[in-house]
């Protein structure tokens, strides 16, 4: 143990106090030096990282002949099919259209014909005929010797090839 007394004497950072020599500085914060190192190395890591980022981009942004040609003729093929398409799509619906006006036609049509038939039918007097064919003109029915049968083969029609016998 000591008792005497102190004296500085100041040389070179170093101070004498006693018979013991210390140092200016004091011992180094090992948790501020490491928290600075990785402060440092996060940075870094995260400067590589958008380095690396950027680089994505750029080679992204950056397309071969061959991409373009391979998009160019893609995009033609789809340009080609969506025109045959829009093509197909507008003649169907141009038929549909022409099928529709030629089918309201017909029912037009069918219902004028049934009702000039109707009206041949009310218009038509059945008896009056029968009786002008059988008084004014002497008309008779058919006797059972004047009905000649032809038998026809599985034709819709006949052709006459002479006169047909009167009895």
């Amino acid at each position: 143990m000591r008792t005497g007394k102190t004296t500085r004497v100041e040389e070179d950072d170093y101070y004498i106090d006693g018979n013991t020599v210390r140092r200016l500085e004091t011992a180094p914060d090992y948790r501020k030096i490491r928290r600075e190192r990785e402060a440092r190395e996060r940075e870094e890591q995260l400067r590589r990282k958008r380095r690396a980022a950027r680089r994505n981009q750029e080679r992204e942004l950056r397309m071969s002949r061959s991409y373009v040609v391979f998009l160019t003729m893609a995009v033609m093929v789809f340009g080609a099919f969506a025109t045959v398409y829009i093509r197909i799509q507008s003649d169907l619906t141009a038929r549909m259209s022409a099928i529709a006006t030629l089918e309201s036609q017909i029912e037009n049509l069918t219902a004028e014909n049934d009702e000039a038939l109707k009206r041949l039918n009310t218009a038509v007097d059945l008896d009056g005929i029968k009786n002008i064919a059988m008084n004014e003109l002497g008309m008779s029915y058919a006797k059972e010797g004047q009905i000649i049968y032809y038998m026809v083969k599985d034709d819709d029609y006949m052709n006459q090839y002479g006169e047909i016998p009167n009895k």
